[in-house]
């Protein structure tokens, strides 16, 4: 059995290889700040994508996008600002997406979801 740390990889490689498929340019990962971090940043089509990763093995108890409340929507903002700063990089438009995956017990991939502009 895999711990959440291990799933959260698996999940952010996943998402990483979707995104590539899908014509993102991944710049970064697992940009991390002492108060959060941001699983993936990227660019597409002119926007700097800054994307919440989110994997469940059911949706019991919801849809993995339905965790990005508006405290951990808040949190991402904040960072982005920083990673926005920080690589001085204010010429692009910004975006938030949310990408969920949904994995059996064996860890087969039964979904992939890319919520674009999911929140601002």
């Amino acid at each position: 059995m895999l711990n959440n740390r291990e799933l959260g990889t698996i999940g952010e490689n996943i998402a990483a290889r979707y995104l590539n498929k899908n014509g993102y340019q991944i710049i970064e990962r697992n940009f991390r700040k002492r108060y959060g971090e941001i699983d993936i940043i990227a660019k597409d089509k002119g926007f700097i994508v800054f994307i919440e990763v989110k994997l469940r093995r059911s949706v019991k108890y919801g849809y993995p996008g339905e965790a990005v409340n508006l405290y951990k929507q808040n949190k991402i903002k904040k960072i982005a600002e920083v990673y926005l700063y920080e690589n001085n990089r204010y010429d692009y438009k910004i975006r938030f997406d949310v990408i969920e995956i949904i994995m059996d017990k064996d860890n087969n991939i039964q979904s992939i979801n890319l919520i674009k502009n999911a929140f601002n």
